[in-house]
């Protein structure tokens, strides 16, 4: 009996082991690419720093799921005092969290039979109202795939200044009600208006299907089976101490391992469906290189080929979604996207306020992970240029 146990013990450890890889590195030409092209990224960001827009940066490349570039720039941290950046900072990702958490999470559970696009959301949040026409009293659900989209009508964010003023915070059951019957601006299906609440519903729908938090569900399903050792929510230990900093506060402190965006933050307690969670560049390259390999890395799959296809295109319906750009979860061709203009057209991402970006491209088999802190230490700084900039260097600098 002892002998068995102590083998069990040992198939234990072997497995958890298997899960703990990281992602294969290579010199950019062993994935063909060009290291002297991939230096002008270099240039770009470093120019960046220099004009003020961001204080530092981290830039990874995956290729043919290969880590083929990981690089830190200029400081993490500016005030009170000066802190150099280091390749395995970790970053609040702002609305990168809305795929990579969210989105993965609610995938996940499509497979497993708990839902499917067109289920009103009402049927997993008692309450939940759909839109009513204010002329003709006519109604309409608002679904799981209006969420996913942003085309379900919710204003694209709540006052959070005056839900404070409701409720004793944080206060997640307070912020779906509000959530749940705050008035719609348009009929679902009919207009793309980027949202915070379509994600915090969905982080709502996980919850009460699974019985489990969106950061446990996600952390066992997702992060801890592909090693991502440093990819949570409300970090602690060695991943917070890794945290750069976010914004200078009105005392005089900067708020670090507490997320930026005051929904997530202030009503959610950190662990939020549309911001929250934090995560380094090589955690995401495996994120980045399980897609890419159509839901399997290292040995270990997260989501079927078919299902990463199905998120990552989009989505069938009778109601136009090619119009929109959106994704599950994810940016096509919206005016959001900031893929540069080599990528080609089955390219997708996502940008996160704070100054994080994912672009990943099936077809060359490539994804760019760009995080920089650009709200340290004040909310002044800009990316968006140079998201594009970065795309277009790393697309140039592949040899097919």
């Amino acid at each position: 009996m002892k002998r068995f146990c102590f083998l069990s013990l040992a198939l234990c450890f072997a497995f958890d082991a298997s899960f703990a890889q990281s992602l294969v590195r290579v010199k950019p030409e062993e994935a063909g690419m060009d290291s002297r092209k991939l230096a002008m990224a270099d240039e770009a960001i470093n120019e960046s720093i220099k004009a003020g827009d961001i204080p530092g940066a981290v830039l990874g490349i995956v290729r043919h799921n290969k880590l083929v570039y990981l690089k830190a720039y200029g400081n993490k941290q500016v005030y009170p005092d000066t802190v150099a950046m280091t390749a395995n900072t970790v970053f609040d990702l702002a609305s990168v969290s809305k795929p990579v958490g969210t989105a993965t999470s609610i995938m996940l559970l499509m497979e497993q039979g708990k839902l499917r696009l067109m289920d009103d959301v009402s049927k997993y949040i008692p309450g939940y109202e759909g839109w009513t026409d204010s002329v003709t009293g006519k109604k309409r659900p608002i679904r799981i795939i209006h969420l996913l989209t942003h085309t379900s009508g919710l204003p694209p964010y709540a006052p959070v200044e005056e839900l404070q003023k409701i409720y004793t915070t944080p206060n997640p059951d307070g912020l779906i009600t509000h959530i749940s019957t705050v008035k719609r601006n348009n009929m679902p299906g009919t207009v793309f208006d980027y949202s915070c609440l379509n994600f915090i519903s969905l982080q709502r729908v996980i919850e009460n299907i699974t019985g489990m938090s969106l950061q446990e569900f996600a952390k066992q399903n997702i992060f801890r089976p592909l090693g991502m050792k440093h990819t949570d929510y409300n970090p602690t230990g060695e991943t917070l101490a890794w945290v750069a900093p976010t914004e200078k506060q009105p005392d005089g402190s900067v708020l670090k391992g507490k997320v930026h965006d005051p929904l997530a933050n202030i009503m959610n307690g950190g662990i939020s469906g549309n911001a929250g969670l934090f995560s380094n560049a090589e955690d995401l390259a495996i994120y980045v290189a399980m897609l890419l390999h159509e839901g399997e890395i290292n040995g270990v799959r997260i989501l079927g080929s078919l299902t990463v296809r199905a998120m990552t295109r989009i989505p069938r319906s009778q109601d136009g979604y090619g119009t929109f750009g959106r994704a599950l979860g994810w940016d096509l061709c919206s005016d959001y996207e900031h893929d540069g203009d080599i990528f080609g057209t089955a390219a997708y991402g996502h940008t996160g306020y704070t100054g994080t970006s994912l672009t990943i491209d099936p077809e060359s088999q490539t994804a760019v992970i760009l995080l920089t802190n650009r709200v340290h230490p004040e909310d002044t700084g800009s990316v968006l240029r140079l998201r594009d900039v970065v795309a277009n260097v790393v697309a140039g600098s592949i040899n097919l």
